[in-house]
C-alpha cells in the first residue's frame, strides 16, 4: 500500500475495528477472515509449507518495519504465483513495491530470461528487501524504475513496442490513481494478459454504511468503490475479486 495512504493512526486502530476475533493481534493476522485460528490454519497448511526460502527470509527481513503490514498477505502471494504460471508470464510489471515479496515473488516464478518493470517512488523500502533478492540471484530480472508511476508509464507508452507487451501487471500503489493506472494498463497489456489491484476490499468498508467507517478511511473507500464500479462496467476486461490480503481483482483483458 502507498505510504500516502496511511498513518499510524491508521494501523493502530484500523486493524481493531476490523478484526472480530479478542485475541487477533494486527501484526499477525493479514486480511479480511475474522479469526486468527482459521487464517493460520490456511497459512500453516498450505502457503508456508510452499513457500519459497527466500520469501521466508524477506518476510523476517520485513516484519520489523513499522509499515511491515502494507507487504503482500503470503496466501495472496500463493495465488500471484498459480497466475504467473497459468498465463505463463515472462514480461511483467509491478507498480507500488515496498520492500518487495510480491517483486521477489514474481522473480522467482517468471522464466531465466523473464522481465519485471518495478515502479516505486520509494528506493529506500526497496533497498530494504534488496539483499534477499540478490542472494536469490533474480536481480538480472529486475528493472527498478524509482518514479511516480503515472509518469513512468506514460514513458513506457511513448515507446510504441511496448504496448501490447505485458503478460502481467500487479498493482499496489495510491489508490485515488487506480482509475488512471487502469487507462494505461490496458494499453500496455497483451490480451488475454491479466492485472491484479490490490485493496480493493480497503479493511472490509467497502460493504459498511457510510456512517460506520472511521473518517480516516473514507477518502480512500470513495476512490475504491468508484474504481470497482468501473472494473464491473468494462467491457475489455474479465474480472474476479478475490477476499485475499485487502481484497484483489484480477482482470484479464479480452480485447
Amino acid at each position: 500500500m502507498d505510504l500516502l495512504s496511511f498513518t499510524s493512526f491508521t494501523y493502530k486502530h484500523t486493524y481493531s475495528w476490523v478484526l472480530m476475533d479478542p485475541t487477533d493481534k494486527p501484526s499477525e493476522l493479514k486480511g479480511l477472515l475474522q479469526t486468527h485460528n482459521l487464517y493460520n490454519y490456511i497459512l500453516d497448511t498450505n502457503v508456508y509449507p510452499r513457500e519459497p526460502e527466500p520469501l521466508k527470509e524477506l518476510r523476517a527481513v520485513t516484519a520489523p518495519q513499522f509499515w511491515s503490514f502494507m507487504s503482500t498477505a503470503p496466501d495472496a502471494g500463493q495465488m500471484i504465483q498459480m497466475l504467473l504460471k497459468l498465463v505463463g508470464a515472462k514480461k511483467t510489471m509491478e507498480i507500488g513495491v515496498f520492500t518487495g515479496y510480491s517483486l521477489l515473488l514474481t522473480a522467482l516464478t517468471i522464466p531465466e530470461d523473464g522481465k519485471i518493470v518495478a515502479i516505486d517512488r520509494n528506493r529506500e523500502s526497496y533497498e530494504i528487501g534488496r539483499p534477499v533478492i540478490d542472494k536469490a540471484k533474480v536481480k538480472h530480472k529486475i528493472n527498478f524504475i524509482e518514479s511516480e508511476a503515472l509518469p513512468a508509464l506514460d514513458k513506457m507508452l511513448e515507446n510504441p513496442d511496448n504496448e501490447g507487451s505485458f503478460d502481467f501487471v500487479f498493482v499496489d500503489a495510491d489508490k485515488n490513481n487506480y482509475i488512471n493506472y487502469h487507462e494505461r494498463i490496458m494499453k500496455l497489456l497483451k490480451v488475454n494478459g491479466m492485472v491484479l489491484y490490490d485493496n480493493t476490499l480497503w479493511f472490509g468498508t467497502v460493504g459498511q454504511p457510510e456512517s460506520s467507517v472511521p473518517e480516516h478511511l473514507k477518502e480512500i473507500r470513495v476512490y475504491i468503490i468508484e474504481f470497482n464500479k468501473l472494473l464491473a462496467a468494462d467491457p475489455r476486461v474479465d474480472i474476479c475479486m478475490v477476499p485475499l490480503g485487502d481484497g484483489l481483482t484480477i482482470c484479464r483483458r479480452l480485447y
